[in-house]
């Protein structure tokens, strides 16, 4: 029997707030409108830097890069080498095809990297530089050549992290710029930023729903809400632990969403108590601890079956398992955005470091799609060829008769002109190529 602990107070806001889609088409009509000057405008307005340009001169990237720590530095590189061999790594899973399907017939797909990018790196509370390691350096392994960035000034002026980050990714060109302003300005361009033909990185209600605005006019990797996270453990590990899990996680925002399934109620009862412990010192409590009143919730079952069809039903963004047998989960489980297994890892490792994309589907979007990846900026596209007379016609009388089933007589001739050329049939303009008695020789 399913039963619950503890309930949330509140569904987790999503992002198709009237409000917040007006005020957004009208921020991207004016960029449209007003283009660079618009973009002063606004980037005055909201994030209140005045320049003439908010791209970042060579020499302002190197000083933002030569003035991080060496510390800092390495622990960049560290995290941007994780990062970029395991993006190789699911590149390198992409094989091209190309077969032949029946004598004479030949088809195959290609891997084909988008022309341009546009990484959007978030600022706002706290500067994002993972951002920058997730969109920035998957978009160069998978081949683009032009990725571009934006992000908000941090106190005023370019964030310095943010920009060395950005810049020791690979990034092409850097700009000081946030919100709406800076997801309008790469999709749709202006006089001085030439536009992308993809989106990609995390941010606020705004930039989330600029995206889904603009979504047509380029492309995006994700539909993202509110960071959410779902911890389904069992008695191997102790309330601690599952509490300062769900804490870091709601520490993102007060919507966030932070779940515990559990199979033990003294695991759910302990994690209660740490929770309220760990609010009483967490310095991001205040965020945190709202999060957990409204969005918080924990779900205690009976068998590891009911564990499971629970967690699929949440479709969690991060999902980590702590149980006697994480490999069943792993094995099981079907509506994830990412999977942290055993107590030794958490949602931090991968949000930071690891090497797996933080950038993932929310709002149960997980049943649908998986997050961000190499393959979000490729490509696959088909080709075909045909190499004998005797293969285009006989492929040509099939597509004949099943153009004019559906009454497309110009159709039909595109196929009838090569029966009569390479087929050496007559064949009436406009009709069905009658087939020839007993000819079944495709297979």
């Amino acid at each position: 029997m399913i039963r619950h602990l503890k309930r949330p107070l509140a569904e987790a806001s999503n992002f198709h707030d009237e409000a917040v889609t007006t005020a957004v088409q009208n921020l991207i009509a004016d960029v449209e409108a007003g283009g660079d000057e618009a973009v002063r405008k606004l980037a005055i307005r909201f994030d209140g830097l005045d320049r003439t340009s908010y791209r970042l001169t060579k020499s302002e990237i190197d000083a933002c890069v030569n003035g991080i720590t060496s510390q800092e530095r390495e622990d960049i590189e560290f995290a941007q080498d994780q990062i970029r061999n395991f993006a190789q790594a699911q590149l390198d899973t992409m094989a091209e095809l190309e077969v032949e399907t029946m004598p004479g017939v030949v088809l195959g797909h290609k891997h084909v990297p988008v022309d341009s990018v546009g990484c959007y790196v978030p600022g706002g509370k706290y500067p994002l530089l993972a951002s920058a390691h997730m969109t920035v350096l998957t978009a160069k392994v998978a081949g683009c050549d032009r990725v571009i960035t934006c992000a908000p000034p941090f106190k005023g002026a370019p964030a310095p992290l943010i920009v060395a980050a950005q810049h020791l990714a690979g990034a092409d060109e850097i700009y000081a710029l946030g919100g709406v302003q800076a997801i309008a300005a790469m999709a749709i361009g202006t006089e001085t930023i030439k536009p992308v033909s993809v989106l990609a990185g995390p941010g606020n209600a705004y930039v989330a729903e600029a995206k889904r605005l603009l979504f047509g006019r380029v492309g995006i990797d994700l539909f993202a809400g509110p960071t959410e996270v779902l911890i389904i453990a069992d008695d191997t590990v102790d309330g601690e632990l599952v509490a300062t899990d769900l804490l870091g996680q709601a520490e993102h925002g007060t919507n966030s969403p932070a779940v515990l399934i559990t199979n033990s109620e003294k695991l759910a009862k302990d994690t209660l108590s740490q929770i309220d412990r760990l609010l009483g010192i967490l310095p991001t409590a205040a965020i945190a601890g709202e999060a957990w009143r409204n969005h918080g919730e924990i779900i205690v079952c009976d068998s590891r079956e009911e564990m499971l069809s629970e967690a699929d039903r949440v479709a969690s963004e991060h999902v980590q398992v702590m149980t006697s047998d994480d490999q069943w989960f792993l094995d099981n489980l079907k509506n994830y955005g990412a999977l942290f297994l055993g107590a030794r890892t958490t949602v931090a490792y991968g949000d930071k470091v690891i090497g797996t994309n933080h950038t993932l589907p929310t709002m149960r979007a997980a049943r649908y799609t998986g997050g961000l990846w190499v393959g979000k900026f490729v490509k696959t596209c088909t080709y075909q060829k045909i190499l004998t007379d005797q293969a285009s016609a006989l492929v040509g009388e099939y597509t004949s008769r099943l153009c004019m089933m559906e009454g497309f007589a110009g159709h039909a001739e595109q196929a009838n002109v090569r029966v009569r050329r390479y087929g050496h049939r007559n064949v009436d303009y406009a009709t069905a190529v009658e087939p020839i008695a007993g000819q079944k020789n495709w297979r």
